[in-house]
């Protein structure tokens, strides 16, 4: 493990973020594998990022300790799956060989064990559909959960070893609605009963 992280450290210091090597409409996967831009796979490691940047947003609006805790854990498992998904399939043991982590149903778990907590002890009742802008972290998560679903789909259309993948996303989707509703509820002063406009 020390190894490995020496070499990222290493790599970081002496790679420039400009590398030129896209200028062509191709990238690399792990271990050097060129794809064209526009392949699926890129497609749902690109759809992983911008959820992890939206997520971001998301954190840093939110004033809350327990939304901004949650966020920031998700956001460090989703880089876990981004460097799965860009990692072809017949290179995957070679990933796991090199000490690499993979997506677990321990993180699924987890998420649904924080969907649990937020269903039975941190909200109330839903009386109407849910119209995103009620305040401006809610919105910020509800732009994170349609952007999850995006990449749910995008990562739905690979053939996939780890089906922990998908099921990560479906939970990550439900955890995001959920959050945006327990934001608003905080704004109304704990009621979650009324989530329109």
């Amino acid at each position: 493990m020390a190894n490995r992280r020496e070499l990222i450290r290493h790599s970081c210091l002496q790679v420039s973020i400009a590398t030129k090597t896209g200028d062509s409409g191709e990238t690399s996967l792990m271990y050097g594998r060129r794809v064209p831009k526009t392949d699926a796979r890129v497609a749902a490691y690109g759809a992983v990022d911008e959820l992890n940047a939206a997520l971001g947003i998301a954190r840093v609006t939110s004033s809350d300790s327990f939304i901004s805790g949650q966020l920031f854990d998700v956001q460090k498992q989703l880089i876990v799956l981004m460097g799965e998904l860009a990692t072809a399939e017949e290179d995957l043991a070679r990933y796991v060989k090199d000490g690499f982590q993979t997506t677990t149903a321990k993180m699924v778990d987890r998420l649904t064990a924080v969907i649990d907590e937020l269903e039975k002890d941190k909200l109330q009742r839903f009386s109407d559909w849910a119209i995103p802008g009620r305040t401006m972290l809610a919105a910020a998560l509800d732009v994170a959960r349609t952007t999850c679903r995006r990449a749910e789909r995008a990562v739905a259309g690979l053939t996939l070893q780890n089906g922990e993948i998908l099921r990560y996303l479906n939970r990550l989707s439900d955890l995001c609605w959920l959050l945006a509703r327990y934001a608003e509820s905080l704004a109304q002063g704990g009621n979650a009963s009324g989530t329109t406009a």
